[in-house]
């Protein structure tokens, strides 16, 4: 098979716009600086789309030193990177049924977040010594269906305030055909931001084999299909103008819908060289799953 990374992504604020990227440092944990932030609301509950759609409208940038932030009517914002803003001490925060050791950023960032969204909330760095590790149940069912694979997979795979692995690979393919649907009902086509994924690969690799496929391969990290993602209503909402409608996820569920849930991408986890960087172009080598 021939196939090739599209796209690049990383959200640096769990739920906030993303970073297109040529390229990207990555390890076990993922791609650098994806998910590191994560906003709390006032009751002590992580902040998604799926309650404030205007996150969509929360534009991010990593800088030489700071994460850089932007929104409509909003003067930019500034978080150090060297964690010199941080607040004193760690607090536990909650993202599903994981709780995870994280640093509040300063009343600026907090100030800001809360003048925008216009409820009071809390902006929180994922903790330098946290260890949060992707489902053990998934990753064990793939390690016990592939023991010709398992072996660079075995271990603990940590990562930031991802919904539950450290990475979310997507198929252009299934895009494509997705939108073929999408407009046969007169329905716009949606982009792939809607599915916030990390990698999109396209290539030899028709619609929806992602289903099928055991591992993939790009510039010698490999990244282990260990669970479909199932989708929530974050795909309905247009990621640039924040407008939430029942498309493209009615369609999805029309042909998707698996026994976990309504699906679209791979959850990952990683085995990455020291020093291993993805780019745009890398090619890429597929394993199906036989």
């Amino acid at each position: 098979m021939s196939a090739r990374i599209l796209s690049l992504h990383i959200y640096p604020i769990k739920s906030c716009a993303g970073i297109d990227l040529s390229e990207s440092p990555v390890d076990r944990a993922g791609l650098a600086y994806d998910r590191r932030w994560m906003l709390i609301s006032a009751d002590g509950q992580f902040m998604t789309q799926r309650q404030w759609p205007a996150m969509a409208l929360i534009r991010t940038a990593i800088t030489a030193d700071a994460l850089r932030v932007s929104a409509p009517g909003m003067a930019d914002l500034e978080v150090p990177l060297d964690g010199s803003a941080l607040l004193p001490g760690t607090e536990s925060v909650e993202v599903w049924s994981d709780t995870i050791s994280a640093q509040r950023e300063g009343a600026e960032a907090g100030l800001w977040f809360s003048d925008f969204l216009k409820t009071p909330c809390r902006l929180y760095k994922v903790g330098a010594v946290a260890e949060r590790t992707a489902k053990p149940d998934w990753v064990s069912r793939w390690l016990e269906s592939h023991p010709d694979l398992a072996e660079p997979f075995a271990g603990s795979h940590h990562f930031g305030f991802a919904d539950g692995f450290p990475l979310l690979v997507a198929n252009q393919a299934s895009l494509d055909d997705l939108n073929a649907r999408l407009q046969a009902k007169g329905v716009a086509p949606v982009t792939m931001d809607r599915f916030r994924p990390n990698i999109v690969v396209e290539g030899e690799w028709e619609a929806f084999e992602e289903d099928q496929t055991a591992m993939i391969t790009a510039a010698q990290v490999r990244m282990a299909f260990v669970k479909p993602c199932t989708r929530c209503s974050i795909p309905d909402i247009d990621q640039r103008t924040a407008q939430q409608s029942d498309e493209p996820g009615r369609t999805l569920a029309g042909y998707r819908n698996l026994a976990i849930g309504v699906v679209f991408g791979q959850n990952a986890i990683l085995d990455a060289p020291a020093g291993a960087r993805l780019k745009v172009g890398d090619g890429v080598e597929i394993e199906l799953d036989f």
